[in-house]
């Protein structure tokens, strides 16, 4: 199978040559072109799943031809007749260099990681060759190392009910099965009895994904670990009811080492994706809307970082309605925090702001809309827009919008820019953490006197208020 091609958010594809090695385009063969535009076409939206059309574009350029574009959306597309296309999130960095997107793919994983049941407590592992595969072989990958930690530590056995025609008794009498087999036979029973074996529902439903991803996979390492793994499930059923056997399964303390494969093992055995589509079975793909990765990955260190210093978190908060009579369109801010009676709201939009200021920057009057609505309604004068940084915005001054109104509190907007590409996310947080305490207790840090600047008839004594504003 093919190297998949590799494209980043809002870039494109085209089989025009003249723009190989172009910033912003991927160029491929036209009949892989034809091919993942059939797949656009074939993925069309039905009331239960998704539209191809709502992370790829088809349109013609002047001077290019057609070109596919992309946004919103991240993952992998394999189309039926092998061609795959990578689609990763943009996120910009203080030098260019990432060399085989190894770094993007490593932050991408980290943030699926926030994503509330998803199964990827591994990603961080080093062992996985993040550079080189794709992202459907990562997630083969960490299902099978689920796996190993599972056949180490030992697979489990449990009593499983078990239905045999014996020539004993043994457990219960099964009468309705008893008198259809054993009309002619009266020397045998027909019984039910709980049998302490590996054959349980867990396992069964392991070694089925186990036996599909070996069939899947391109990965020579995948496809060897594989079959080493298959081994120590020999005894064991594979499920030929996904549906019924999954059904049977509860996680509690006794089989916790199977929480996260069965949850991989329904992703792989469905067929499921982070968004659903209608076509046909050989073409797959496993893709993922960035508002929501973006809004989790940021919300879960948030309240990581301001939970441990005393604020109370809240995320996607329900207080609120618009309308009370009938209660209709919640509000719903992705992070509310409060501490000592002062309540911050904070909103994540996963857009690319551009550094012009006659158009706002590119912050959409709805969006603004709706912060107003959250300070209202929250009694928050402090609103927070936290965006992805980018190149064009890294030393930007600070950007906020101050209402005048007559209603109370006047409301401030400001717009926090979040460098995904630092190197340790909590300090970028921990610097938002700083800059809203300044906001709203007038924390006052990093105050440096030097020789030449200390004034000895100065009053360096500093009062003030909580939330005061300049």
């Amino acid at each position: 199978m093919k190297k998949p091609v590799e494209v980043r958010e809002f870039e494109s594809i085209t089989y025009n040559r003249d723009f190989e090695g172009e910033k912003g385009f991927a160029v491929v063969p036209q009949e892989d072109f034809e091919d993942l535009e059939q797949f656009i076409e074939e993925y069309v939206g039905s009331d239960r799943s998704s539209d191809a059309f709502d992370f790829m574009r088809i349109s013609k350029k002047r001077g290019i031809g057609k070109v596919i574009s992309f946004n919103n959306y991240v993952g992998l597309i394999q189309t039926s007749k092998g061609f795959q296309v990578q689609v990763l999130p943009k996120i910009d960095y203080d030098t260019e260099e990432d060399i085989g997107h190894e770094k993007t793919k490593k932050i991408f994983l980290g943030m699926l990681n926030s994503i509330k049941d998803f199964p990827g407590r591994t990603f961080n592992d080093a062992s996985l060759s993040v550079g080189k595969m794709n992202l459907y072989e990562l997630f083969i990958a960490t299902f099978i190392k689920e796996a190993q930690m599972l056949a180490k530590h030992g697979i489990k056995s449990s009593y499983v009910l078990k239905e045999d025609n014996l020539n004993c008794l043994k457990g219960k009498m099964l009468f309705s099965q008893h008198i259809k087999q054993n009309m002619a036979h009266m020397e045998r029973f027909y019984v039910g009895f709980d049998d302490f074996n590996m054959n349980t529902p867990e396992n069964r439903i392991v070694k089925a994904a186990l036996e599909k991803l070996l069939r899947v996979t391109s990965s020579a390492r995948n496809s060897k670990d594989i079959r080493q793994l298959l081994t120590s499930f020999e005894l064991i059923d594979s499920s030929s009811n996904y549906e019924s056997d999954l059904s049977k399964i509860t996680i509690n303390r006794n089989n916790k080492d199977y929480d996260l494969l069965i949850r991989w093992a329904r992703i792989f055995l469905f067929n499921k994706s982070f968004t659903t589509f209608s076509g046909k079975q050989r073409s797959r793909a496993i893709l993922f809307p960035m508002e929501s990765v973006y809004e989790s990955y940021v919300a879960k260190q948030i309240k990581r970082v301001f939970g441990n210093e005393g604020w109370e978190v809240s995320v996607q908060d329900r207080s609120f309605n618009l309308f009370s009579e009938p209660k209709r369109f919640a509000l719903r801010p992705d992070v509310v925090l409060k501490r000592n009676g002062v309540t911050v709201v904070m909103d994540t939009k996963w857009k690319r702001l551009m550094n012009i200021d006659s158009v706002n920057y590119g912050i959409s009057q709805a969006d603004m809309y709706q912060m107003y609505a959250y300070s209202k309604y929250y009694n928050s004068p402090e609103i927070w827009l936290l965006y992805p940084m980018t190149n064009e915005l890294k030393d930007h001054e600070e950007i906020s919008y101050t209402t005048n109104d007559k209603t109370g509190i006047a409301t401030r907007v400001n717009v926090f820019f979040i460098d995904l590409g630092a190197e340790n996310i909590v300090d970028e947080i921990r610097r938002l953490y700083l800059e809203v305490n300044i906001k709203t207790e007038g924390v006052i840090t990093d105050i440096i006197i030097t020789e030449e600047s200390f004034d000895p008839t100065h009053d360096y004594t500093v009062e003030v208020e909580a939330g005061k504003r300049n």
